[in-house]
């Protein structure tokens, strides 16, 4: 695994509050060395590296050590979606997944005659989802009404629910669900 030392260097800057400026000052270097290596244009030596993180101070085993903090994605192509269930039933997840999070939202797709199963699912919190194409039959507690494009979902969790393609085409439909249930 390669490691980006400019990157990693400039985070752990930024996270020390020091500027580039400051930095190169403190270590005796001009201020574009400091630039070319967190760009990535050059690669400092071991001896030059520890130079400059004496200047932070972090040691050489801090500095391999640390994990930068993934930053965070506000965008997703179609492409990046995650498929969590892949079959008759498709679910692809919109946004990270991870601990913490609070809401779930899917982009599901039915093939006909595809069905959540013949037993309720049952779980805690709250669901809502809005047929984009197709028809959807959603069962909640006992009731039962097929959805078209542009009709919508909302009901608690808890109660026993299953959805199953209604018609001869593949039904589509976004869902969220609070707290995420995988």
């Amino acid at each position: 695994m390669e490691v980006d030392v400019g990157g990693r260097l400039r985070l752990l800057r930024i996270a020390r509050g020091v500027s580039q400026r400051e930095l190169a000052r403190r270590v005796g270097l001009p201020n574009s060395t400091i630039s070319l290596i967190e760009s990535g244009r050059t690669n400092p030596t071991i001896g030059a590296l520890k130079r400059i993180l004496d200047g932070l101070p972090v040691g050489l085993a801090e500095f391999f050590a640390f994990e930068p903090e993934a930053p965070r994605r506000y965008f997703f192509a179609a492409e990046e979606l995650r498929e969590i269930g892949k079959g008759r039933v498709s679910y692809r997840q919109i946004g990270e997944s991870g601990a913490g999070r609070a809401l779930q939202m899917l982009d599901e797709t039915y093939q006909p005659g595809a069905d959540t199963g013949r037993t309720p699912l049952s779980h805690t919190g709250e669901e809502v989802g809005l047929v984009l194409s197709g028809r959807l039959e959603v069962t909640v507690d006992g009731s039962r009404k097929v959805l078209g494009p542009g009709d919508a979902y909302a009901f608690e969790s808890h109660l026993p629910h299953r959805f199953r393609n209604a018609g001869a085409a593949p039904c589509r439909v976004v869902s969220a669900c609070t707290p995420p249930s995988f």
